[in-house]
């Protein structure tokens, strides 16, 4: 009873050599040819003799790798220049190196051409007023025949002319802003505070006030409650704190 064997099925006798190959695991540019060759004939023998112009292709190469397993056997040879002579299997390295090549081209071509059927295109559907849009400047014929290096140079002049017609001097100023105080409001605010605490630091008075303006405003406020006679200051010690100490009811004063 015969015993059915399964053959794999091969493009070509390249296709079967570089299989080879990779089976034994070997380097492309330093075959075996021993080895290979017999395990090659061992597939041509037991291949179906249905296409013979297949079956030839496969028996031309086998008879190439005869050749070479024969060239290789004899004792090798110098050329007149001295050289040694080309390896007999220079040749088939080659095919095999480009056969290689392509066969891996259209295995990236057919996944291009399966990722390519995912996608669906359709006809452009731009309104007639887009497509008819023109730009109010056309900006090449603007330019014209300046290259990018010229408008370059145009542009640092301009710049230059303007850093010019910039003061060294006035633009480290700092900008100058009118603060405006209540007068009254502010009056009633530190006569408040100094009524409430009966006694307080004039240190402590002044630094509850958000801005310079505020500060300046209160030390006047205080000065002329001072002279109306509504508070006392006092100082222990030379350069102690200012106490502020109420002593009458407060009247509305004018700060000219």
């Amino acid at each position: 009873m015969a015993i059915p064997v399964k053959l794999e099925v091969f493009e070509g006798p390249l296709d079967l050599l570089l299989h080879l190959i990779e089976k034994n695991k070997v380097d492309i540019y330093d075959i075996p040819i021993s080895l290979i060759t017999e395990q090659y004939l061992e597939y041509v023998q037991n291949m179906p003799r249905e296409d013979l112009n297949v079956v030839s292709e496969f028996m031309v190469m086998a008879a190439t790798l005869l050749d070479i397993k024969c060239k290789m056997l004899l004792p090798k040879q110098e050329t007149e220049e001295g050289e040694e002579e080309i390896d007999p299997r220079a040749e088939l390295v080659q095919k095999l190196l480009e056969y290689k090549m392509y066969k891996y081209m259209s295995l990236e071509l057919k996944d291009m051409q399966m990722g390519s059927e995912r996608y669906l295109y359709k006809k452009p559907t731009i309104p007639k007023e887009v497509q008819s849009y023109k730009p109010p400047v056309d900006y090449e014929s603007l330019v014209g025949d300046s290259t990018l290096q010229a408008l370059n140079d145009l542009f640092q002049v301009i710049m230059k002319r303007n850093e010019e017609k910039v003061d060294p001097i006035r633009s480290g100023f700092g900008k100058i802003v009118k603060e405006e105080v209540d007068l009254d409001q502010k009056q009633l605010e530190v006569c408040a505070y100094i009524e409430a605490h009966k006694e307080c630091s004039f240190t402590e008075l002044l630094s509850k006030q958000r801005s310079k303006m505020d500060t300046i405003v209160t030390f006047l406020i205080v000065l002329e409650l001072i002279k109306v006679g509504s508070v006392d200051v006092r100082q222990d010690k030379a350069f102690d704190d200012i106490l502020i100490t109420f002593k009458a009811p407060f009247v509305k004063i004018e700060i000219g």
